[in-house]
């Protein structure tokens, strides 16, 4: 049975459609046994979300609270063909972990093609770590050259628990892309998009897939604290971890 120690994608009220704190969503997930939560708010194209400046003074957010190692990052959204995000360089390279996701009300799904486009270029953006919630069928993409640019370009998708029931075609889409990103040994990491504290640590949707299909524990990154620790600091240098 797959282990998860760190909840890489979760929201606070910062995000504008979410309804819990940073420090409430800590103490759930210290609860729920996790080492590790990613704060990951939406970035400020997203309807009713929050300023740049938000991002820009993240870090002082404690890296240790209520004993979870605290990741601060973001859900940029997406904004055109050249796989660019809606914050500038500069505070991208603050952040512990930047994810980069496809939101409708931002990018209006452009077809089949300028996804798979959209993503060749993101792969080679050198500041998003993670690409979200890739298995909507609303931004369908050519699976094959896609994985294997996130794969030369050492970028991590994420399986996203939520997308099981509110994205269309996931329940479809995600065992595809999982069993790609074996072949191609793209790194994962399993995520609960949690929008309240209640569902902060509930992965079940995603490692059933997982389970299902045999994905190799070892390419996902938050099924083991070393490896999610190596990982965080591979890019940030970060080395204060309880």
């Amino acid at each position: 049975m797959i282990h998860i120690v760190a909840d890489t994608h979760t929201h606070s009220v910062a995000s504008g459609h979410a309804y819990g704190t940073i420090t409430e969503n800590c103490r759930a997930a210290a609860e729920k046994g996790l080492k590790f939560l990613a704060v990951t708010d939406h970035t400020p194209l997203m309807p009713g979300t929050t300023h740049p400046f938000y991002f820009d003074n993240l870090m002082t957010v404690p890296p240790v609270l209520c004993g979870i190692n605290v990741i601060r990052g973001c859900e940029a959204n997406i904004i055109n063909i050249a796989g660019e995000v809606d914050l500038p360089p500069r505070i991208l390279r603050k952040l512990e972990l930047v994810i980069a996701s496809m939101h409708a009300p931002i990018f209006p799904p452009p077809g089949r093609e300028t996804v798979t486009q959209t993503y060749l270029n993101l792969a080679q953006n050198p500041d998003v770590d993670v690409i979200g919630h890739c298995g909507d069928s609303r931004f369908d993409f050519n699976h094959e050259p896609v994985l294997r640019a996130f794969a030369e370009n050492g970028k991590v998708v994420e399986i996203n628990a939520h997308s099981f029931d509110a994205r269309p075609g996931s329940r479809e889409n995600c065992p595809k892309i999982a069993r790609l990103c074996a072949e191609y040994g793209v790194n994962i990491v399993v995520s609960t998009d949690a929008h309240f504290y209640t569902d902060i640590g509930n992965f079940k949707n995603s490692l059933d897939c997982l389970e299902q299909i045999g994905f190799p524990e070892e390419l996902i990154l938050n099924a083991d604290e070393e490896r999610f620790k190596a990982f965080i600091t591979s890019k940030t240098g970060r080395t204060e971890y309880v």
